[in-house]
């Protein structure tokens, strides 16, 4: 019981702590336009972008766009997470703790989780409230169980790209190319039916697809699909068991080489 507190302060000061230092959004103003306006700026790109070339209904868009909202504060906060420890020096005594490397980096990726889900929240209240969707009372529950599960899997997937910083000098280059991947085929903009056999598959495999295929089938009162909701953790598993093993393998190798820097 002991060693599970000790793990849970880690997970949870730890992170917080790690968050509060490395995080880049220096004023309110920045946190607002980059993290909140800018997805909702997005949302109304989208909206009437498919009104005009009739693609799909705004319910598409909308539900689509609040999920896919998560994706800027996940990935860049999962990549800056681990990135930002290099960037700022402090890798070296990252790498020097005696504690476990697992609830530590867990912790790293914990407060972009709830970064993604206020994002998430927020792009979705306004598409209801300003853009008049409609979402069942009864949805809302299911709705933002989605909406955990996909800030979760997205906030993984960002901790895998921050793992690759160990390793590369620009990762947000990396990070710019996948937030343009997620947009393209996850099917919260483009529908996925409409994508090459290719896409659609490597679609499978990526965060927010399935979340946002359950987002539109529950907010259509269809309920809750738990397959796909299992669909979007078991994706965010994976990527979580991938970064571990990369943060592990780039540990090894840097002590291997008498290189905390891993330059």
């Amino acid at each position: 019981m002991r060693q599970l507190v000790r793990t849970a302060r880690l997970v949870v000061i730890g992170g917080g702590i790690s968050y509060r230092a490395l995080f880049n959004w220096t004023t309110p103003s920045m946190f607002i336009g980059t993290l909140l306006v800018g997805p909702v700026l997005q949302l109304l790109f989208f909206v009437h972008l498919g009104r005009q070339l009739h693609v799909a209904d705004d319910r598409f868009y909308l539900l689509g766009n609040a999920v896919l909202a998560s994706s800027t504060a996940c990935v860049y906060g999962g990549t800056m997470a681990v990135a930002n420890e290099r960037r700022y020096g402090t890798l070296g005594a990252v790498l020097l703790s005696p504690r476990r490397r697992a609830p530590l980096w867990f912790g790293r990726a914990l407060p972009y989780v709830l970064n993604g889900l206020l994002v998430s929240g927020f792009t979705l209240a306004v598409a209801a409230l300003v853009l008049g969707l409609p979402v069942p009372a009864d949805s809302v529950p299911q709705i933002a169980a989605v909406l955990v599960a996909a800030a979760a899997a997205c906030s993984a997937f960002g901790l895998a790209l921050g793992a690759l910083g160990l390793r590369f000098r620009d990762v947000f280059l990396v990070s710019n190319v996948a937030a343009s991947v997620l947009l393209l085929l996850t099917g919260a903009n483009v529908p996925r039916a409409t994508l090459p056999p290719w896409m659609w598959t490597a679609g499978e495999a990526l965060p927010l697809t399935h979340a946002a295929a359950a987002a539109r089938q529950a907010a259509a009162g269809q309920g809750l699909d738990t397959g796909l909701l299992g669909a979007e953790l078991a994706v965010g598993a994976g990527y979580l068991l991938l970064a571990v093993l990369l943060l592990s393998l780039f540990e090894r190798g840097s002590r291997r080489r008498a290189t905390l820097d891993v330059l």
